[in-house]
């Protein structure tokens, strides 16, 4: 079963998310200082982390910039700051879901498992799908330019797929989250566009001979390709 680094100073809050997440079979790792958690992080090797904002020593944000430096793990931010900006600012630093203190503890697991879920994929395809010096393989998760790597969060990664899948067709926000995101996704349709943000810029360096993400005022997103 995946394992699960919880980053949460309150230790109440985090015994309470050890007990349903073990409940429902997941292997639970605690944290409860942010200067420690980088190394924690390293150490397990979590499938997941839930991630506190504010935390001793080392807040979340920092935590998660550190995190996405060096892995595509799926993180879940915890936190009293509920607002629309914050949420944002969450998902712009690559943060797979944001959920608001109070919360209920079934919640959290059912948010773990869909993101967990989503991590894993679900394209069938064994298919390389190649668009000029792009190259993205849709079951083994990878997506290399140039020849190079390029390091994804799951959710962005999920975008990427998704598109690929269908290139040169135009999907909406709505259509997008639902897709990727799932249905029981509460947040604002910008993490969408802040989704293709990150996206082109670390494909920057694709021809756009070769294609690009395009955006098609009041229709959506598209992946535009022109050699396959």
């Amino acid at each position: 079963m995946a394992k699960i680094l919880v980053v949460e100073d309150e230790y109440a809050i985090s015994q309470v998310l050890k007990a349903y997440l073990k409940k429902v079979g997941f292997d639970v790792v605690q944290c409860f200082n942010g200067g420690q958690a980088l190394d924690i992080f390293q150490k397990v090797q979590p499938d997941l982390v839930l991630l506190d904002i504010m935390l001793p020593e080392k807040n979340g944000w920092f935590i998660l910039k550190e995190i996405r430096e060096c892995s595509s793990c799926p993180v879940i931010m915890l936190t009293a700051l509920g607002d629309v900006n914050n949420r944002l600012e969450g998902f712009d630093q690559g943060a797979d879901d944001y959920i608001a203190k109070p919360f209920i503890a079934d919640e959290v697991v059912a948010r773990v498992k869909a993101v967990l879920r989503r991590a894993e994929g679900s394209y069938r395809s064994s298919e390389i799908k190649r668009f000029g010096e792009l190259e993205i393989d849709m079951k083994g998760h990878r997506v290399l330019l140039k020849g190079e790597e390029i390091i994804l969060t799951p959710r962005d990664l999920s975008v990427l797929l998704f598109l690929a899948e269908h290139p040169n067709q135009t999907f909406t926000r709505d259509q997008l989250i639902d897709q990727v995101w799932g249905w029981e996704y509460e947040g604002s349709d910008r993490a969408v566009d802040l989704a293709v943000k990150r996206l082109r810029k670390v494909l920057k360096e694709w021809d756009e001979e070769e294609g690009e993400i395009k955006t098609l005022r009041g229709l959506g997103y598209q992946l535009s390709v022109h050699k396959k």
